[in-house]
């Protein structure tokens, strides 16, 4: 079984409903057609109900009990959504009126029946901004009472037969966290190591990535991933992690014995924790476009309920994967 086939039958075991923010886009409609077909979850579709409609009467589809549409702008639910969007936000200034209008915004909209119990998580950004989404999520949501940031992480699946023999492997944070301290740098790890083993089901191994490894070169963000990477072992001692490691320490063997030999992590890392964005963002876009990677994200950590975000390049297939993912993470919410 697939890494993805596998993920798609843990997140069918359990009967989860995921939110729509985009219900209208095309991509949307055929992916949530898909996932109720597959049994993967039960779907709310939020935006123009009439649009949707024909849209899902152009794909083939109906709507049901798995299947239901909500239009913010003559659902049953606007009021209390409206009403609960006031008492959240009005410490900062929000009216009443203010919380109407809000309540009319799918992204918005969407996240507030996460909150209120309505559906398990949510997934947007085909259409919205990352921007845009995460600050809705941030709003409404909020982060977990536990969590110190919200960070993000991508699922890099593999090609068929790569030579490494990996299937699959995290990398964070690629979408979120511009410049993290070192102390923000050992709370992404963390987090990411948690999802690796709650999405992938197997034992993380984190790899703190620099352009040195052990001391091979000399420079203030080197001794930020170091300092990160004994702050993570002091946190979590449980974790099998190391740092720094350059990236072909990190992932083969061979390298790995050379340039850090004794490391339990060198060679093996599956969890691997980019020191900023900027090389988090251009190393996931080099291995989906060079190394042939299926790139599943961002996907959101650290807030209180799932939500995540889509790229507005995504195929459907790419939001049946982020329904999957974000099942999982409900159901590890309530574990």
């Amino acid at each position: 079984m697939s890494v993805l086939d596998d993920l798609h039958a843990r997140a069918a075991a359990h009967s989860s409903r995921i939110v729509l923010s985009e219900g209208h886009d095309p991509r949307i409609v055929a992916a949530a057609i898909q996932a109720v077909a597959s049994n993967l979850a039960s779907i709310v579709l939020v935006g123009p109900a009439e649009a949707i409609r024909a849209e899902l009467v152009a794909q083939g589809g109906t709507p049901s009990d798995a299947l239901k549409i909500e239009d913010p702008g003559t659902s049953a639910l606007t009021k209390d959504v409206a009403g609960a969007f006031f008492e959240l936000r009005k410490h900062k200034g929000v009216t009443p009126e203010k919380a109407a209008t809000e309540a009319q915004n799918p992204l918005i909209f969407a996240a507030m029946l996460v909150r209120l119990g309505q559906a398990d998580g949510t997934v947007g950004g085909a259409v919205a901004t990352t921007s845009d989404t995460v600050r809705a999520a941030l709003q409404v949501i909020g982060k977990a009472p536990d969590a110190a940031l919200v960070s993000s992480l991508f699922i890099m699946v593999l090609p068929d037969d790569h030579p490494s023999g990996r299937t699959a492997m995290v990398f964070s944070d690629c979408g979120l966290v511009i410049d993290p301290s070192a102390l923000e740098l050992a709370t992404i790890a963390a987090q990411s190591a948690d999802s690796y083993a709650a999405l992938l089901n197997e034992t993380p191994r984190v790899a703190m990535l620099s352009f040195s490894t052990k001391g091979s070169a000399k420079h203030e963000t080197v001794n930020k991933v170091s300092k990160a990477t004994d702050l993570l072992r002091a946190q979590r001692p449980d974790l099998a992690s190391d740092g720094e490691l350059q990236f072909d320490a990190a992932f083969t063997p061979s390298v790995g014995a050379s340039k850090a030999p004794g490391s339990e992590v060198a060679g093996q890392a599956n969890v691997m924790i980019f020191p900023n964005l900027d090389a988090g963002n251009i190393g996931y876009k080099i291995a989906q476009r060079i190394g042939g990677c299926a790139a599943i994200g961002p996907i959101l950590q650290g807030l209180a309920r799932p939500a995540n975000d889509l790229s507005r390049g995504c195929t459907a297939q790419d939001v049946v994967n982020m329904i999957a993912v974000t099942a999982l993470q409900a159901e590890n919410k309530k574990i």
